[in-house]
């Protein structure tokens, strides 16, 4: 089931229509049939007062046709082609900072309808290294925004802070199925961001044809007890199953991912998140006056394409 938000965005578009239409195929001929039964009786001359007060349109009728074209538009722009997301925590940094507002692509994926989520059109399946927006498994009334790293039929391990994939045999690779592969990544920057007063570590990694940076905080262990645990695997391994995927965070020890939730089922795709489209910057001084949710500046230079 989508969100309360698309549904009332439906069910008003629904209403408005209905109203809308109703009002022109059974009132408004009425109210014409009143006027011109009017003009006759009084031979053809009333005043204009006279001829608007029995014209005139309810105002539920007026709303509905007013608001109709501009809410159809929205729910089909929202439900089908872009949706606007704002970035809450800091699970994807370096790459999304919290205050970034983003358009996530619906139709990049899977088409589906926007109050029961079921598919109407088979599109494009997630690719490694895709930022994908997704129902959160444990919650679906909630959006979670990951980096996509293993696939239908993938083996991913996660060990020593460095992933591992050993890719889907498929037809393709007619019996010369691919081997274990180590995700690689290069240092890049230091001292950049903090995690709990302890200093991150910003690194390039690549995925396929996928290049990202990525933060890992050297002095917090892996969360090991708390992983997903698959049966038949090790603690650290993962057999991502048919019509799912495994997602993560960029910033690998500040995020709860595929990790600790286990897998995210192909019917729980929202979208791909492919533009920032504003990204306003909040401070964290503890004397500051004003509320912290208000931003003290805008960060220009953020925005443009994700990768």
């Amino acid at each position: 089931m989508a969100g309360y938000f698309a549904i009332f965005l439906v069910l008003l578009t629904l209403a408005s229509g209905l109203i809308w239409l109703l009002d022109a195929r059974l009132f408004a001929p009425k109210r014409r049939q009143q006027v011109e039964t009017a003009l006759a009786a009084a031979g053809g001359k009333l005043p204009q007062e006279t001829l608007d007060r029995l014209a005139q349109e309810p105002w539920l009728a007026e709303t509905a046709r007013s608001i109709f074209p501009i809410i159809a538009a929205i729910t089909i722009l929202r439900s089908f082609l872009f949706e606007p997301f704002q970035i809450p925590s800091g699970s994807m940094m370096p790459t999304l900072l919290v205050g970034d507002f983003i358009l996530v692509q619906k139709f990049a994926y899977d088409v589906k309808d926007p109050v029961f989520r079921r598919t109407l059109y088979r599109n494009n399946q997630p690719q490694h290294g895709d930022i994908a927006v997704f129902k959160y498994p444990e919650n679906p009334r909630l959006d979670y925004i990951k980096r996509i790293i293993g696939l239908p039929g993938d083996r991913v391990i996660y060990r020593d802070k460095q992933f591992y994939i050993q890719r889907a045999c498929t037809e393709a690779h007619q019996g010369n199925c691919p081997g274990l592969e180590q995700v690689r990544y290069t240092f890049a920057a230091d001292g950049e961001f903090t995690q709990q007063g302890l200093p991150q570590r910003r690194y390039q990694e690549t995925l396929g044809e996928a290049s990202y940076d990525i933060l890992l905080t050297p002095a917090l262990p892996e969360q090991k007890r708390d992983y997903y645990r698959q049966s038949g695997t090790a603690i650290d391994e993962w057999l991502v199953p048919e019509g799912h995927y495994f997602a993560v965070g960029d910033n690998r020890d500040n995020s709860r991912d595929s990790r600790f939730f286990g897998f995210v089922h192909e019917d729980l795709m929202v979208g791909k998140a492919v533009f920032i489209w504003m990204s306003f910057e909040f401070s964290d001084n503890p004397d500051r006056v004003l509320p912290r949710w208000i931003p003290v500046g805008i960060r220009f230079e953020r925005l443009g394409r994700i990768r």
